[in-house]
């Protein structure tokens, strides 16, 4: 099937940039271009794309407040959004995620990994670019305080290990090669983890690892 895709950038040469690599890809296809947020959530909202690619830095509405319109708590139907922008800064990072984003892409990452993470985003999955994870993930550990949900919810040792797994940006086939366990029992323990802990996502998942220090910064 092919997965399309809105772009939201206030630079006309990023969007033409944006569409060049992903039209290339011969299962993406580009329904529609933004150059504004506020644009962004009325398009996503008329085409329902697959995937939304949201620039943070844009007029009337930023990315952080497009990804919550689309994506975040409260959405009754909510859209897939994977933040591509040029900054990394840890509140930018932290702001996208909380908000629901299903990935965070650096515009430096080059065309690979942005393809990627479209097509993790069209798939359920969520992708963050390795040097993205490891910021929130020193900046989590090292001023977050922990939730107290973690001595709420009781988890299995199995599902603590694939929580680990999913923080620190594993694939669904990558942690069951790990644990040696069957892709459909990964899927199944996400699932419950997800259905336990109340999130929609694996990037709610693996904030809340890091969150409460479930991971070390190693």
């Amino acid at each position: 099937m092919t997965i399309t895709v809105l772009i939201a950038d206030d630079q006309t040469m990023i969007r033409s940039g944006l569409r060049l690599i992903l039209e290339d890809q011969p299962d993406i296809t580009v329904v529609g271009e933004a150059a504004d947020g506020a644009e962004a959530v009325e398009l996503a909202r008329r085409l329902r794309p697959d995937v939304c690619l949201v620039d943070i830095r844009m007029p009337r509405l930023d990315g952080i407040e497009v990804t919550r319109a689309l994506a975040g708590p409260g959405v009754r139907d909510p859209l897939r959004v994977v933040v591509v922008t040029t900054f990394d800064l840890d509140e930018y990072v932290y702001g996208a995620l909380r908000g629901g984003a299903a990935g965070f892409v650096l515009k430096d990452a080059g065309p690979g990994l942005l393809v990627e993470a479209v097509r993790a985003a069209a798939n359920g999955e969520a992708l963050v670019s390795p040097s993205v994870t490891v910021r929130l993930l020193r900046h989590l550990t090292a001023d977050g305080a922990p939730d107290a949900r973690a001595k709420d919810v009781p988890l299995s040792d199995r599902q603590l290990e694939v929580v680990r797994a999913v923080a620190r940006g594993r694939t669904n086939q990558e942690i069951a090669a790990e644990l040696f366990i069957s892709l459909s029992t990964v899927k199944s323990h996400v699932a419950g983890i997800q259905g336990r802990l109340g999130f929609r996502n694996r990037i709610e998942i693996a904030a809340w690892a890091w969150e409460n220090r479930l991971i070390d910064g190693g």
